[in-house]
């Protein structure tokens, strides 16, 4: 059996499928080079994972903070950045279209968008968002 976490995790990775400019370019917690020669990636990782103990119900109250990030390689009419725009956004209406994450979660909040742009053999950006899912688990078992 998968802890909560792990399923929270896997099911993203399904709900970003089809991610805007992407294809089949989603990753999760790459750690090794990406060519972005064909199109942009989508790369989704755990940050951290945090818990608060709830006495009242006694349930642990987590805290996942997921990042996802857009790689994207501009040319000589479009920047990086402006390369990464479409597929950000259509992440970012994935990441929301349901913030149960399939009934896994009770939400999913936007915490951030950040911009790192990059001097590699063309200019590319790393467009990251982070995410905060809250999600309960018993207290006695991280995967129920």
């Amino acid at each position: 059996m998968a802890t909560k976490r792990e399923t929270i995790l896997a099911r993203l990775l399904t709900q970003l499928s089809g991610t805007t400019d992407c294809g089949t370019r989603i990753y999760r917690s790459r750690v090794t080079a990406i060519n972005n020669r064909s199109g942009n990636s989508l790369v989704i990782e755990p940050v951290s994972d945090t818990c608060d103990l709830n006495v009242s119900t006694p349930m642990c109250d987590w805290t996942l903070i997921v990042r996802v990030s857009i790689i994207a390689v501009g040319d000589a009419s479009t920047s990086a950045d402006e390369a990464a725009d479409s597929s950000v956004e259509s992440m970012y209406a994935k990441m929301t279209s349901d913030l149960t994450v399939n009934g896994n979660a009770i939400d999913v909040q936007c915490q951030s968008i950040d911009f790192d742009l990059v001097d590699a053999d063309q200019p590319t950006a790393v467009v990251s968002t982070n995410w905060a899912i809250k999600y309960r688990t018993d207290v006695d078992s991280i995967s129920s």
